[in-house]
């Protein structure tokens, strides 16, 4: 499915949804704020360590390895008679809907009925999905990446009582814990968070950084820490970073605003990170505002299509990817295999891509969701046993 270039109406109309959905477990400031620490330790007091970062980053450029999350199994005689309903953040945002589609093309390809209850990320909304999938039976209830596992605290209950299981996914990082559901399915944020600390180190190891995050997710959390750890441990007592939070409704309003200050106050200014690349939109202005094109970078974390598009373009310098595609069926191959007893995954081994210019139309001109991670729907049917 192509995708559509995400403009900046788009994406607000995006955010003001997304807001609802990711705010589920995460604790962060309604305002933006911002901390900084020095990148040094111990270990890293001599310089930085850029063979460790280079090596991080040195498999990420090629086209992912499938490798299997467990051992294949006759899904088909695991989902007979069983059924799953999705409940994703939002029903509309190409992020979602991304991952459902490759959770959609494991039921059809395995034969079992999957439903997405579509929803404008309202609360009420996410209640009557689980009326819904109550009444109907389902055998398991996907919380993708977004509805609030605390808030649906008495729904959750109702459906365990019935029998089914409620599982969030594609919500976390590997190290948090994700409350009232029978399991949670991870993502490596955190790795995510390391990757970028490492592309800034293999480029200069004297960077002035400024990362900007969204505390109100629930995985910036993770990713903070990635890029803690990762500077503090590998970065060199040159490198100095500073974490600015804005919100998802005051990317529009506030992003550029923060770049623009942040270019001005430090003249050493060399890396702008963006965890959620749909922020770039609002940096590169900032940086062009600011005539330091070429001097100030940005990197982001997602894949998101328009943004590799700036990349191909010189725009964004880098951009670490996910196939959002890839993502939904290793959440189905996760969620059968729950279903079935089989215990819940240790990783569900979903890759990423390191795009930069030299590769980035590999994603395709304009890019596309999903394209440019080689083969993975032959290796999932594969794996259970339907090819």
């Amino acid at each position: 499915m192509n995708s559509k270039r995400f403009g900046i109406v788009a994406l607000m109309v995006m955010v003001g949804l997304m807001i609802v959905a990711f705010a589920a477990v995460g604790c962060g400031s309604s305002s933006s704020s911002s901390s900084t620490s020095p990148a040094a330790s111990s270990s890293a007091a001599s310089g930085a360590d850029q063979a460790h970062a280079q090596a991080a980053l040195a498999p990420l450029s090629a086209l992912p390895t499938f490798k299997a999350p467990g051992p294949a199994f006759d899904a088909k005689a695991v989902m007979a008679g069983k059924s799953i309903e999705s409940i994703p953040g939002t029903g509309t945002d190409p992020f979602y809907v991304q991952m459902n589609k490759g959770m959609s093309v494991a039921a059809k390809a395995v034969g079992y009925p999957f439903n997405v209850w579509n929803n404008q990320g309202q609360l009420t909304q996410y209640q009557q999905g689980f009326s819904n999938a109550i009444t109907k039976k389902v055998s398991l209830i996907d919380l993708l990446a977004g509805p609030d596992p605390n808030a649906l605290k008495p729904q959750i209950d109702e459906a365990k009582a019935a029998g089914l299981l409620v599982v969030s996914s594609h919500l976390s990082g590997l190290e948090q814990t994700v409350p009232n559901v029978s399991y949670n399915l991870p993502i490596d944020y955190k790795h995510a968070g390391e990757l970028l600390a490492d592309w800034v180190i293999t480029k200069d190891t004297k960077a002035h950084v400024l990362v900007i995050v969204s505390d109100e997710i629930v995985s910036t959390k993770a990713m903070r820490d990635g890029i803690s750890s990762e500077f503090d441990t590998y970065g060199g007592p040159d490198i100095k970073y500073t974490f600015v939070n804005v919100p998802i409704p005051d990317w529009g309003t506030k992003v550029k605003p923060a770049v623009q200050s942040a270019i001005v106050a430090d003249s050493q200014l060399t890396y702008v990170v963006c965890i959620y690349d749909s922020m770039s939109q609002f940096v590169t202005p900032a940086i062009d505002a600011t005539n330091s094109a070429g001097k100030v970078k940005v990197i982001g974390f997602n894949g998101t299509p328009f943004v590799l598009d700036l990349v191909r373009t010189g725009k964004v310098e880098a951009d670490i990817g996910e196939s959002l595609n890839w993502a939904g069926m290793a959440i189905a191959d996760a969620e059968m295999r729950l279903i079935g007893g089989k215990g819940q995954v240790a990783s569900m081994n979903i890759p990423f891509r390191l795009f930069t210019k030299d590769n980035a139309a590999e994603a395709g001109v304009p890019a596309e969701f999903s394209k440019g991670y080689g083969d993975f729907i032959d290796q999932y049917l594969t794996l259970w046993q339907v090819k």
